[in-house]
């Protein structure tokens, strides 16, 4: 048994928000009845359900990998009328949504689906799966500088898990250095706000990696979709942080 306004997104009827809203306006029936509460559950496989009249059509899952252009926002939709991460997969027969978020000015890596519990098992901070990222950062950071990162460093909503981190590339000519950055939770803006706080803003930022999926191959603005033997180690990979087992993350070469 699943939640009504869920199961209706997961059919590709609209985000679950929207999904919500059809229901309290009472354009949901379910085995011929109307149902205007939230959080009615009911069994997709053997409950009639319908919008407008309409019965639903259960959807096969899709998993994608996208690379994320700079300038774009990560959400199904925007009130300011902004390009979307959506707007790249009209395309597509089947609704699907990004699994977490990229800042507006970050590019790179960013998986879509429109499987529910995959997407909750891969954000929920349980479960959070590693991330990669190569930072372009204003000067070129001091060792001590990069060991407080390594260590964990207080940020205005607490200290942070430690990261891993390496250079990348330094460049001293152009006083800039890309630092190869790792971590384990999924704060508002946290990598951008870890160097400001060591001093080193970043001026470019893109994720390169998401657990053991590596961002190869894959131009800017083009998405591929994720074999299913990936899928199963991002299950894994999700399943083993929520076990306490050690990250292993996918040694590779990195697409900058």
């Amino acid at each position: 048994m699943e939640r009504l306004q869920k199961v209706l997104a997961e059919a590709g009827i609209a985000s679950r928000r929207k999904c919500e809203e059809l229901i309290t306006a009472g354009r949901v029936q379910v085995n011929d009845e109307v149902v205007t509460t939230l959080g009615v559950k009911v069994d997709p496989k053997q409950d009639s359900i319908r919008v407008d009249g309409k019965p639903i059509r259960k959807q096969s899952k899709v998993y994608l990998l996208f690379n994320k252009p700079k300038g774009v926002i990560t959400s199904a939709e925007d009130p300011e009328g902004r390009k979307t991460v959506t707007d790249f997969f009209k395309h597509l027969k089947v609704r699907v949504y990004p699994i977490g978020r990229l800042d507006y000015d970050t590019e790179g890596l960013l998986l879509l689906t429109n499987d529910g519990d995959f997407a909750h098992l891969l954000t929920h901070p349980k479960f959070h799966v590693p991330r990669t990222y190569l930072a372009t950062v204003n000067g070129v950071p001091h060792g001590t500088m990069l060991d407080k990162l390594r260590s964990g460093i207080k940020l205005e909503d607490g200290m942070t898990s430690p990261a891993e981190v390496d250079y990348y590339d330094v460049d001293p000519d152009k006083k800039e250095a890309i630092i190869k950055i790792t971590i384990f939770e999924g704060r508002n803006r946290q990598v951008r706000r870890m160097f400001d706080a060591i001093h080193h803003p970043v001026i470019k930022l893109k994720r390169v990696q998401f657990g053991p999926i590596l961002l190869t191959g894959v131009p800017r603005g083009k998405s591929r979709p994720l074999l299913p033997v990936e899928v199963e180690e991002l299950r894994k990979a999700a399943q083993d942080v929520g076990a306490g087992k050690s990250h292993n993350i996918h040694k590779g070469e990195l697409d900058v």
